[in-house]
C-alpha cells in the first residue's frame, strides 16, 4: 500500500473527529492556538495509536474485535452526544462544557472518534503495511484537520455559538449513527 492510499484512509479516518472539532471551536468561539492544538493532539494521537493497537492484536482478535466496533463506537457517541444535548437545553454554562478539554471530556471523544481505526490497524496487519509510517501519516493528518476544524468552528457566527452543544451532540449522534449502520451493513 503506498502514501496515496494510506493518505485516503487518514482523510475518511480523519472526517469523524474533524466534524467533533468544528463543534468545539464553536463552543470555544474565540480562536486559541494552545486549544486547537490539545484538541489536535488528543484527536490525532488516537488516531495513531489506534491502527498501531489493531495492528498488533492482528488476527487473534480481529474477528471479535470487527465484528463488535461499531457497537462500541455507536455507544460511546450517542452517550456523549446525549449529554451535550442534554446540556444545550439547560441554562448556564452549556457553551462552556461544550468547550471543555479535561481528560474526563476528551478521552471519550478521542476514543470514539479513533475505534474505527484499530481496524483499519488489522486490515494493515493482514496486508503487511509498515505500522510506524501508516500511523504516523494518519495521526499527522488527523491532527491538522482536527486544529483546522477548531479555527473554522470559531468562525461561525454569534448566534450558531448559542447552539454549539446542541449541535456538536447530534453530529456526535449521526457519526455514531453512520458507525452503526455500515457496520451492520458489513455483517
Amino acid at each position: 500500500m503506498g502514501l496515496f492510499e494510506i493518505v485516503l484512509i487518514a482523510m475518511g479516518l480523519a472526517a469523524d473527529a474533524f466534524a467533533v472539532a468544528f463543534c468545539k471551536g464553536m463552543a470555544k468561539g474565540k480562536w486559541s492556538f494552545g486549544y486547537a492544538a490539545v484538541i489536535g493532539l488528543y484527536f490525532g494521537g488516537f488516531q495513531a495509536l489506534m491502527p498501531v493497537t489493531g495492528y498488533f492484536a492482528g488476527s487473534a482478535f480481529a474477528g471479535y474485535f470487527t465484528r463488535y466496533s461499531h457497537w462500541i463506537s455507536f455507544a460511546l457517541l450517542l452517550i456523549i452526544g446525549i449529554n451535550m444535548l442534554r446540556e444545550s437545553f439547560q441554562n448556564g454554562d452549556c457553551e462552556c462544557s461544550a468547550a471543555k478539554l479535561d481528560v474526563k471530556t476528551m478521552l471519550p471523544l478521542a476514543l470514539a472518534t479513533s475505534i474505527d481505526a484499530a481496524a483499519v490497524g488489522v486490515t494493515f496487519a493482514f496486508i503487511h503495511v509498515n505500522i510506524v509510517f501508516a500511523a504516523a501519516v494518519i495521526g499527522i493528518i488527523t491532527f491538522a484537520a482536527s486544529a483546522s476544524a477548531v479555527w473554522l468552528g470559531t468562525k461561525c457566527p454569534a448566534k450558531l455559538k448559542n447552539i454549539s452543544s446542541a449541535a456538536g451532540g447530534v453530529v456526535l449522534i449521526l457519526i455514531g449513527l453512520k458507525i452503526l449502520i455500515q457496520g451492520l451493513l458489513k455483517n
